[in-house]
């Protein structure tokens, strides 16, 4: 099968390690210099040992008249069901992009990914089966089924981490890390290190849904600089340049763009990178749904032999969104159909195109939708993020002129390999602001390291200048940073003060990009993210875990985001000397503080005696990048 279609998660499949194996009636002992695993035999059970230390083990959730209450090991109809121990005063982190609390302790997590529709459910968007604990132990499973995990939830049980697989073998890596920076870069390891980003990537991302034409286009593109806002990319969302009706096809709406190179050139010619809007369906109204379906390019219906139909839940277009028409999914384990979609890109890239946003990717939902590969829809569906990401990726690397970069909303193992993601579709309201925080940081604390929510918070519009400012101020400090929503989210179409507070805020963005090109070139290394949780980033220090909204950009910067319209924020400086950012007011660590910001004001803190990389304000990123490589130069021991 091509090695780019047959759903291949691990990169770096582990080295296999000499062993020493004692056997007798009751278990097996495979031992090599520091660890030791005991197989028991009756029943199935385990516990792995390092330096004579019991690492992680089969649950000893007991009971009145047997050994296991839960059992260790047990395959049932929906697949297998594993029960590890989970102690007391434990916490479990990962598991992808989670809206909830990061500590997954005490909840039933489902991996499987949704087309969310928001950010107010466990459903999201990016998911993976690996958990860390603080402990030391990392359980990563290698499937692109489904995987249940019960971390401590009490109707299973409160002691015990169960694993329900969804499919007919266990393929489980159990291993041990002291510290959770290096267990990341071991999954990383086995599943791939998301590469730097272009330059011009951190630069700001303009968008709403949508500009409904080239005039409406180009006009805030003037705009933009008319203003001196320091912007590089401008995006045309999915309906911007596609006839909705027969989308998907790689072709311009005509009756918008009759000329749309011409469009591209005068963008350009203003300076920006342009960024549209992709998904994997073709609406069965384009010829290319018969065209492609002849070919056997499209996923198939096992009831019929002929490409699936998948139709569309209206009820969440009606109100927002126009309504979608019946479309077949594209079947990216076909080779042929792969090569299709990422040579159709080429003449994109050939009229100026500089970067992707490649949308859903969760419609693979029907069990009776069967694969060129064999798979049925429930195998397919998770692992189908995964294939459509890395085909994208691949056209943006074979074709783009100006380094690849992709914005993708769904993802599985190993999609950070193929960057950035983003958090898709917020509430425009203060929860959907924290929610998406959270969200980064799980995404974070699970392989992904570079990440970007809509700033402003995506549906139900409310105009609220003080929440626009806030989620701008806190994306600064995000890999990458776009204004996005339904309806404008251009600092001038808010009020006067939300501008100058939010256009201050992108100043401080551009100054900072020598930091995170610094920041980014340790996350593709190691694994770890850019914006980085306080477990993560302080694993020692217990009482920094509880302060689940407020996070470290990359390795010297702490960010405490402000929630709430208020400007109050209540923070947790971890130990040591700390000096706020930029005006260098000194703070004792290991202490709780409390303090009311103005509206311009983002409370950030440093390390004492840290020495941050920074250009001077500019409204092109190659202006700042220019200075970022005079700062590299000059600075080789720091950029190393």
């Amino acid at each position: 099968m091509d090695a780019h279609t047959d759903g291949s998660i691990l990169k770096h499949p582990p080295a296999r390690w000499p062993l020493s194996i004692v056997q007798s009636d009751e278990k097996t002992v495979a031992q090599d210099n520091n660890f030791s695993l005991q197989l028991h035999h009756d029943p199935l059970a385990f516990t792995l040992f390092k330096d004579d230390k019991i690492i992680q083990q089969s649950a000893t959730d007991g009971h009145f008249d047997r050994r296991y209450r839960l059992p260790p090991f047990v395959r049932i109809k929906e697949g297998w069901l594993i029960n590890l121990e989970l102690s007391y005063n434990e916490s479990v982190y990962g598991l992808g992009e989670k809206w909830s609390r990061l500590d997954k302790r005490g909840h039933l997590v489902r991996s499987y990914n949704h087309d969310a529709l928001g950010v107010n459910s466990e459903k999201s968007y990016k998911n993976t089966p690996y958990v860390w604990s603080l402990k030391g132990w990392q359980v990563f499973t290698h499937t692109s089924s489904p995987v249940t995990h019960s971390l401590g939830y009490a109707p299973w049980s409160q002691r015990a981490y169960g694993l329900l697989i969804e499919d007919s073998i266990i393929d489980t890596f159990i291993y041990h890390a002291s510290q959770p920076a290096q267990g990341l870069h071991t999954y990383c390891e086995l599943t791939g290190f998301a590469p730097v980003p272009p330059d011009w990537s951190f630069g700001a991302i303009l968008s709403k849904a949508y500009y409904k034409d080239a005039i409406e286009l180009l006009s805030t593109a003037k705009k933009v600089r008319d203003k001196s806002m320091p912007c590089d990319v401008i995006t045309l969302d999915g309906r911007a340049w596609q006839d909705t009706e027969t989308r998907f096809a790689f072709e311009w709406d005509s009756s918008r763009y009759p000329n749309p190179k011409a469009v591209i050139n005068e963008l350009k010619e203003l300076g920006f990178k342009v960024c549209i809007w992709e998904y994997p369906l073709v609406s069965v109204k384009h010829p290319l749904f018969e065209q492609a379906s002849e070919k056997g390019w499209l996923l198939k219906d096992r009831r019929t032999g002929k490409a699936y139909r998948y139709e569309w839940d209206q009820s969440p277009f009606n109100e927002v969104l126009t309504p979608l028409p019946e479309s077949g999914i594209w079947d990216f384990t076909h080779p042929d159909a792969y090569q299709f979609w990422r040579d159709a890109h080429k003449d994109l890239f050939d009229l100026g195109v500089d970067m992707i946003k490649a949308d859903f990717g969760e419609q693979v939902e029907d069990d009776n939708i069967v694969a060129y590969n064999g798979e049925s829809g429930h195998q397919l569906h998770n692992i189908y993020s995964l294939l459509y990401n890395r085909c994208v990726y691949e056209a943006a690397c074979k074709y783009g002129k100006n380094g690849a970069f992709l914005f993708s909303r769904s993802a599985w193992t190993g999609s950070q390999c193929y960057p950035s993601q983003w958090g898709g579709d917020p509430q425009a309201d203060w929860e959907g602001f924290a929610a998406s925080i959270r969200g980064a940081l799980s995404w974070g604390m699970s392989g992904g390291p570079f990440y970007a929510s809509d700033i402003g918070g995506f549906y139900q519009d409310t105009r609220d200048d003080i929440l626009y400012v806030r989620w701008a101020q806190a994306s600064v400090f995000s890999a990458h940073f776009r204004l996005h929503g339904v309806g404008s989210r251009e600092p001038w179409s808010y009020s006067a003060d939300a501008e100058k507070a939010v256009m201050k805020a992108l100043d401080l963005r551009y100054q900072l990009l020598p930091y995170l090109k610094t920041a980014a070139l340790v996350s593709s290394n190691t694994g770890l993210p850019v914006q980085r949780a306080m477990p993560l980033a302080f694993p020692e220090d217990v009482l920094s875990h509880s302060f689940e909204h407020q996070f470290m950009c990359g390795e010297d910067l702490l960010v405490i985001p402000c929630l709430n319209p208020s400007g109050e924020v209540s923070f947790y400086l971890p130990k040591g000397s700390w000096i706020s950012f930029p005006d260098k007011k000194p703070y004792k660590g290991g202490c709780v503080y409390s303090e009311a910001l103005t509206l311009e004001q983002i409370l950030v803190f440093a390390p004492e005696g840290t020495r941050l990389p920074l250009s001077e304000p500019s409204e092109y990123i190659i202006d700042a990048i220019k200075q970022t490589n005079e700062w590299f130069a000059s600075s080789n021991e720091h950029a190393t």
